[in-house]
């Protein structure tokens, strides 16, 4: 009977556990120097979505991020440019 608590407890820690992730990942999303929006506009227009070529050279971040930023701020910038 113990080992049965134990294991629901586990469950519930691990999808708390991923909802903290979710949540930590967001401000970091918004949180990119302007250096490192510089280098992922200059990667973009050499290898272009290749965005875990693009992290590798981002100490720090992860293709997903990188995408997700390209994503939400530069196709936004983009678009308003073009209009």
């Amino acid at each position: 009977m113990a080992d049965s608590d134990h294991s629901s407890h586990d469950a519930t820690t691990s999808v708390d556990s991923r909802g903290d992730n979710n949540n930590s990942q967001d401000p970091k999303l918004l949180d990119f120097s302007e250096d490192e929006e510089t280098l992922i506009a200059r990667m973009y227009t050499l290898v272009g979505q290749r965005w875990s070529l693009i992290a590798g050279r981002i100490p720090g971040r992860t293709a997903e991020e990188i995408e997700k930023y390209w994503t939400s701020r530069c196709s936004e910038w983009r678009m308003n440019r073009e209009t």
